[in-house]
């Protein structure tokens, strides 16, 4: 029988900056990889720094492990080869907990949404902080599912086996139901539509990263988009929804509908459609691109987002090591795959 192919990764040094949901699955998976080696953590939960992360995870391999309040103190104890950094959506509030990291040359792989694209709204720390991550040898990116894959990277490696492309539409309906308690909060669970309406015109509710997406896109195809338009709406229950962590009545806030259009040249030609509330039926993720050859491709189900995004952080850390230096787009790492 022909044995399979093992894949030949060196060991890496892995630390974990962040310990919330999303947080303690990626350090139970790193301790999970045989090319792992899970050497602390960060956070500054003082009911978690000081603490064992075996004791945290419950796993007997991560027994001696030690969560930290910042980067000094981790770097005290342990030098980590890459950090998975799971904190905040906004790059303003990532810069100054990834800025300790560059300096000394730790790469990082992190969840935070605006980093897939930085310079879109952040255009001067991204130079800053790419400046010093070649300075020093440090690699930082940001990935996940959603940014980072469903409605941006996917699309763009569909593209490959077009001689064209003259648009693309990418619409994700995602069932929230089935998801952590942070992400049922953030789409307004239990809100009046009003107040839904208030908070994510103040950037306080709704999803982080969907601009970016577009952005990249655009990036990637040489396409100079001269407007990116965001809208957000509640989703309104048509029933009394209870999930794990929220009761919703009927007329309140169960989720959103959030649209992104870029246009080019005057026309729309990067439309994204994102659905996310409770109890919605039939979720998918689709990708329409009109080109030579048009393509419409559907992933039945969609990507399941938390345990994806946990893999995506995994498997981009397994190969950062092989890209040049500085903040990087997903766009300039290999191509994504298992690790």
């Amino acid at each position: 029988m022909t044995q399979p192919y093992v894949r030949m990764i060196d060991t890496i040094k892995i630390a974990q900056f962040g310990l919330g949901p999303i947080g303690l699955e990626s350090v139970k998976l790193a301790a999970a990889k045989p090319w792992a080696r899970v050497v602390g953590a960060i956070d500054i939960d003082p009911e978690k720094f000081g603490k064992d992360l075996g004791e945290l995870t419950q796993l007997a391999n991560l027994q001696g492990v030690s969560v930290y309040r910042t980067v000094e103190d981790l770097m005290r104890h342990a030098r980590p080869d890459v950090v998975l950094h799971t904190t905040v959506s906004k790059f303003k509030d990532a810069f100054p907990q990834l800025e300790p990291l560059a300096r000394p040359g730790i790469s990082v792989v992190s969840s935070c949404e605006e980093l897939l694209f930085p310079q879109l709204k952040e255009p001067v720390l991204a130079a800053r902080l790419d400046k010093l991550c070649r300075e020093n040898g440090a690699r930082i990116v940001g990935t996940g599912v959603n940014p980072g894959f469903v409605m941006d990277v996917l699309p763009l490696c569909l593209t490959g086996v077009s001689r064209e492309v003259r648009s693309i539409d990418v619409e994700r309906l995602v069932n929230a139901s089935t998801r952590r308690a942070p992400l049922q909060k953030k789409i307004g669970s239990g809100l009046a539509p009003a107040e839904f309406r208030r908070l994510f015109q103040e950037g306080r509710a709704g999803h982080a990263g969907l601009k970016e997406s577009a952005a990249l896109i655009a990036h990637c195809l040489g396409w100079a988009t001269e407007k990116i338009t965001e809208t957000g709406e509640p989703v309104i229950a048509d029933h009394d929804i209870r999930t794990h962590f929220f009761e919703v009545k009927q007329g309140l806030t169960c989720g959103l509908h959030q649209r992104v259009e870029a246009e080019v040249e005057g026309k729309v030609c990067i439309t994204l459609d994102l659905k996310m509330y409770l109890d919605a039926k039939d979720p998918h993720d689709a990708i329409r691109i009109d080109g030579e050859p048009s393509l419409d491709v559907v992933v039945k189900g969609g990507v399941a987002g938390d345990d994806a995004t946990v893999a995506a952080l995994l498997n981009t850390a397994g190969r950062i090591s092989s890209a040049k230096a500085g903040l990087l787009l997903m766009s300039d790492l290999t191509l994504p795959r298992w690790a």
